[in-house]
């Protein structure tokens, strides 16, 4: 079975707006064209349910409905409990309440690990209890491949360490970690897991059920869908940690960890990647299947379809002097998320790829510590190239050429 392309680009606007027609979008790992069922709730929902929540006249009742329906949904395409999957206004926001409610649980002396392979979003916050006594710890990428040893893990965990901060893949060096190997290893040694799955999730929403992590955390502005954070926490460890909601949501998991309200029409709109999955899934098979389950066939096409695309792009790039490519070569085991370390200014070069036609990124990307630990020059920073399952067998071609003329 292989992605319809034509079918999965015609669910999204973005391909028919004229300012954007002859650009190829390379830059999906900072946030995702949004696909129309998402669009379609939204406009509904300010249309027609713009009011408050939850109050007995209809708006109201239906704008509830709404927001209710896209936890559930969400809650089945991952495989887990509706009431484990909650919003907030961004991932970073929700993994710094996260922390807040670690370090109340734990004591001075107790440990964290983090890794220098993460966004700083899953790692600032965690290094900041350093101030309230907690012990961090840092798990250290391998300086030439980037690569996260799991025998090195092993050699920092001990009955101190409380808690397991990674990356499902690093935004920069693209390799997928083995979240159901390394959280094996944490509960092995007491310790939870809490996976940064913001660069991972785009190319396939994961089975958490079958890999495991304790917390799971990923930005639906990245994954098609509006801009949210979306965390799901296990029932056992969200009623262990302290509520950092109102005293009166504290009874109710998806709210303890939401200080602030929600953005209800946001929240709303996100049952559209739902559906958006569920349309892929109806045009691809035939037989039915539940939402785990049609979530993981439609993760595995998406996942086939870039990784066809993302071998032509290492293999161009991979042997070029001029060139370092960050993380591995191999297209099985990574995201189509590709960092370049040039001999020239990274921005600048994504500069003269726009006027070819490429839309591309070029700096830190909010994971200095990585490519530090790399040895990358700060003031020239990193190309970054990344796709999707959107992207078509036209637009790497149209990339390769921009890249054998600018490199």
């Amino acid at each position: 079975m292989k992605l319809d392309i034509e079918f999965v680009r015609r669910q999204f606007p973005a391909f028919e707006a004229a300012p954007l027609r002859g650009q190829a979008f390379f830059e999906n790992a900072g946030g995702s064209y949004t696909c129309a069922p998402v669009i379609n709730r939204l406009t509904r929902f300010y249309t027609e349910r713009k009011v408050q929540p939850y109050a007995p006249y209809p708006a109201s009742r239906l704008g509830g409905a709404e927001m209710d329906e896209a936890r559930l949904r969400l809650a089945g395409l991952l495989g887990v409990e509706s009431d484990e999957v909650s919003f907030g206004p961004s991932t970073t926001q929700n993994t710094y309440v996260l922390a807040q409610a670690f370090a109340e649980m734990m004591q001075p002396g107790e440990a964290i690990i983090v890794t220098n392979q993460d966004h700083e979003a899953n790692s600032g916050p965690w290094r900041r209890l350093t101030q309230r006594g907690i012990e961090i710890r840092e798990w250290q990428l391998d300086p030439e491949t980037g690569h996260l040893d799991p025998q090195d893990l092993e050699n920092l965990l001990d009955d101190r360490v409380r808690l397991v901060c990674f990356p499902h893949c690093s935004n920069v060096v693209g390799e997928i970690n083995p979240v159901m190997e390394i959280t094996a290893l944490a509960h092995a040694a007491g310790a939870f897991t809490c996976v940064d799955g913001v660069s991972y999730a785009p190319h396939g929403f994961p089975d958490l059920h079958a890999l495991g992590p304790d917390i799971y955390l990923f930005s639906a502005y990245k994954t098609y869908g509006p801009h949210q954070g979306i965390m799901m926490i296990r029932r056992t460890l969200g009623n262990l940690l302290p509520n950092q909601g109102h005293h009166f949501n504290a009874d109710t998991l998806y709210k303890r960890f939401t200080p602030a309200g929600p953005d209800h029409a946001q929240v709303a709109a996100c049952a559209g990647m739902a559906d958006y999955v569920d349309q892929l899934y109806a045009h691809h098979f035939k037989q039915d299947a539940t939402p785990s389950a049609r979530g993981v066939a439609v993760h595995d096409l998406m996942r086939a379809h870039e990784r066809a695309l993302l071998a032509p792009l290492l293999e161009a790039v991979k042997s070029r002097n001029s060139v370092r490519l960050i993380g591995p070569s191999d297209p099985q085991n990574r995201a189509p998320t590709v960092a370049l370390a040039l001999k020239r200014n990274a921005e600048e070069v994504a500069a003269e790829l726009s006027s070819r036609g490429i839309m591309a990124g070029g700096g830190d990307f909010y994971a200095g510590r990585a490519l530090a630990a790399m040895g990358v020059d700060d003031a020239l920073g990193v190309l970054r190239l990344s796709f999707t399952h959107y992207t078509s067998p036209d637009e790497i071609t149209q990339l390769l050429e921009a890249l054998d003329e600018m490199l």
